[in-house]
C-alpha cells in the first residue's frame, strides 16, 4: 500500500504548464498526482475581469513583486517583473494574448537539442489539441479543447485608423498571427471565455480537482528538492505551509516524477537551493552540490518593449473615456451587462509584426497597440487623448541570469535581464522606434494631428534612439530560457531534449525556463505547448 504522503508525481507550480501537467496526468487514475503552489486560491474577482491585470500586478494577493537589478542599458533604471503567485500562475495576471510565435522558432529549437519532436508541425498538433478556437477548426485550429481562443468583444476606432496607417506604412493585414509567419497587423486574439479570462486554473485545474487522485496544496512554498547524493535520485520535495515544514516523497521505484513548473525565476530558485547549478554560486552560499549545472540561472531571454507615446486630436481614446465618475460608470454597466467595453480589455488590443529593418529574415518586432497612455504601469491616465505603440525586439540578443542570494525561500533572487547589451538589440532598438514614426507618418493618421509625447521629436540619431530606448523602455513580461533544453555536448544546456534534468534522475523541468530561445511573440501558449510534449513524454501517447 502507497503511504500518503507518497505521489506518483509531484509537480511544483500551479500556472501555465502545472495546472495543464496535472490534468493530463490525473487522467490515469492509477496515478497519485500531487500539485504545490506558493500562492492562493484565484478566487479575487480582478484575477477575472480582463481588466483587472492593473489591480493583479505588483499586489501580493497575485504577484511576486520581483524587481530587476538596476539596468545598465536601461540608462540604471530597475524594473517591476510580475510573476504570477496564484492558481494559474502568470495565465491569471497576464495580457490574455494567444500568441503561437514563428515557424522559425521552433526550427531553432530542433537546432538547438537535435529533436524533431520540438518542429513546428509537431508543436502546430500540440497547440490544436487544447485549443477551442473561436472559428471553425481547420489546418491550423483545434475545436474542443479546454483552451478558449476568443476574438476581442470590443473595437477601437482609433485603433483601426491604427492598423490602416499600418498597411499604408507596408504592414499587410492579418486576421490570424498563428500560421506560422506572423507578419501583420491586426487585433489579437486573447484567452476569454464569454468575456471573462481564462487562466490555467480554470481551464485545466477546476476539471482535474474533481479526480480522487489530485491533490492540491496551496500556500505552500517549495524550500527544496529532497536528492540522494549517491543515486542522484530526486525522491521528493520539502515545502513550508503556516510554518510547518513537511516532506513528500515520490515514488520513484514506479517510475515516478517531480516535475518543476515554477517559471523561468521560480525553477531556478527552487534548482539552485537543492544543489543544483553553478557549483562557485553554490559553493559560496554554502549548499552541497548535487549537479554542477552552470547553465542554471543563465539565458535569460526577454521582450523589452519600447513604449511610444502619440497625443491625438479629434478621436476619443479611453484617457478621456475614463476621466469621470460618469464615464466609468458606463463603462462598468456596459461590461455587467454585455461582458464588453473597456473592462473586457486585453492590455492590448492591436497587434502587428514587421521587420525592422529589410535585412531580417523574418518579422522581428511585435507591436501592442492601445488606446490610451499614462506615465508608467500603475499611475493614472493621461487626461489628453493619446494611444501608445510599444514595439519589442521580438528575438534579442541580449542574455541576463537569475540567481538566489541566499537560501531563504522569501529573499527574492537577483534578476539581471542586461537588456539592450549588444549591437544587434541596440539598432534593432533605434530602427524600431523609426519604424513606428514611419506608421504615424502614414496618410491614414494624419487627420488626427498625431504628436510624439514619448520619447519626443528629438530624438534622431542612433545615439538619441538607443538612450531613448533606455528611458521608456520596460519588460513586457515574458522571461524565458534559465533551464534550457540543449544536446549532449552543450555546457550551458540545463535539460535534455525531454525536459529531464542532466544529472538527476527522476527531475524535469516543465515550464518557460526550458526553452532554448525566446519565440517571436507572447510566451504564455508556447509554455501550455511545452507541458502537452511533456503529458506525452510521461503518459507514452
Amino acid at each position: 500500500m502507497t503511504p500518503t504522503n507518497t505521489y506518483d508525481y509531484i509537480i511544483i507550480g500551479a500556472g501555465s504548464a502545472g495546472c495543464m501537467l496535472a490534468k493530463r496526468l490525473t487522467e490515469n487514475p492509477a496515478k497519485r498526482v500531487l500539485l504545490i503552489e506558493a500562492g492562493k486560491n484565484d478566487n479575487y474577482i480582478w484575477i477575472h475581469v480582463p481588466v483587472g491585470y492593473l489591480y493583479c500586478i505588483d499586489n501580493p494577493r497575485a504577484d511576486w513583486r520581483f524587481k530587476t537589478a538596476a539596468e545598465p542599458g536601461l540608462n540604471g533604471r530597475s524594473l517591476l517583473y510580475p510573476r504570477g503567485r496564484v492558481l494559474g500562475g502568470c495565465s491569471s495576471i497576464n495580457g490574455m494574448i494567444y500568441m503561437r510565435g514563428q515557424e522559425g522558432d521552433y526550427a531553432s529549437w530542433v537546432k538547438a537539442t537535435g529533436d524533431d519532436s520540438w518542429s513546428w508541425q509537431n508543436a502546430l498538433r500540440r497547440y490544436k489539441s487544447f485549443e477551442d478556437y473561436h472559428g471553425a477548426a481547420n489546418q491550423w485550429h483545434g475545436k474542443g479543447g479546454e483552451w478558449t481562443v476568443s476574438k476581442q468583444r470590443l473595437r477601437w476606432p482609433i485603433m483601426d485608423i491604427f492598423r490602416e496607417a499600418a498597411v499604408e506604412a507596408g504592414i499587410p493585414a492579418s486576421d490570424d498571427f498563428n500560421q506560422g509567419d506572423n507578419f501583420g497587423v491586426g487585433y489579437f486574439d486573447v484567452s476569454q471565455r464569454k468575456g471573462w479570462r481564462l487562466n490555467t486554473s480554470k481551464a485545466f485545474l477546476r476539471d482535474a480537482a474533481k479526480r480522487a487522485n489530485l491533490t492540491v496544496i496551496t500556500e505552500a512554498m517549495v524550500n527544496k528538492l529532497l536528492i540522494d547524493p549517491n543515486s542522484k535520485n530526486c525522491y521528493g520535495v520539502q515545502y513550508v505551509q503556516d510554518g510547518k515544514t513537511t516532506e513528500v516523497l515520490c515514488n520513484i521505484a514506479n517510475q515516478g516524477e517531480v516535475i518543476l513548473s515554477a517559471g523561468a525565476i521560480g525553477s531556478v530558485q527552487i534548482l539552485e537551493r537543492s544543489g543544483i547549478g553553478s557549483a562557485v554560486l553554490l559553493n559560496k552560499l554554502g549548499i552541497p552540490v548535487m549537479a554542477d549545472l552552470p547553465g542554471v540561472g543563465e539565458n535569460l531571454q526577454d521582450h523589452l518593449q519600447l513604449r511610444m507615446i502619440y497625443k491625438v486630436n479629434g478621436i476619443q481614446t479611453l484617457n478621456t473615456k475614463a476621466n469621470s465618475w460618469l464615464g466609468k460608470l458606463m463603462i462598468g454597466i456596459e461590461y455587467v451587462f454585455k461582458r464588453s467595453g473597456p473592462m473586457s480589455m486585453a492590455p492590448s488590443q492591436l497587434g502587428a509584426f514587421a521587420y525592422s529593418s529589410p535585412d531580417q529574415p523574418s518579422a522581428n518586432v511585435e507591436y501592442h497597440v492601445q488606446p490610451l497612455s499614462l506615465e508608467k504601469f500603475g499611475e493614472d491616465l493621461h487626461s489628453f487623448n493619446a494611444i501608445t505603440a510599444s514595439v519589442c525586439n521580438l528575438r534579442p540578443t541580449s542574455r541576463g541570469s537569475v540567481h538566489i542570494q541566499s537560501l531563504d525561500p522569501e529573499v527574492p533572487p537577483v534578476i539581471a535581464p542586461n537588456y539592450l547589451s549588444t549591437d544587434d538589440d541596440r539598432k534593432v532598438a533605434a530602427d524600431s522606434l523609426r519604424l513606428t514614426r514611419k506608421i504615424v507618418e502614414s496618410p491614414a493618421l494624419k487627420p488626427y494631428a498625431p504628436d510624439e509625447y514619448k520619447p519626443g521629436r528629438q530624438y534622431q540619431s542612433d545615439e538619441e534612439l538607443i538612450k531613448a530606448a533606455g528611458d521608456i523602455g520596460t519588460t513586457i513580461f515574458h522571461p524565458v530560457g534559465t533551464c534550457k533544453m540543449g544536446c549532449d555536448d552543450d555546457p550551458m544546456a540545463v535539460l535534455d531534449s525531454q525536459l529531464r534534468v542532466r544529472g538527476i534522475h527522476h527531475l524535469r523541468v516543465v515550464d518557460a525556463s526550458a526553452m532554448p530561445t525566446i519565440t517571436s511573440g507572447n510566451t504564455a501558449a508556447p509554455t501550455m505547448m511545452i507541458a502537452q510534449r511533456a503529458a506525452e513524454l510521461l503518459t507514452g501517447e
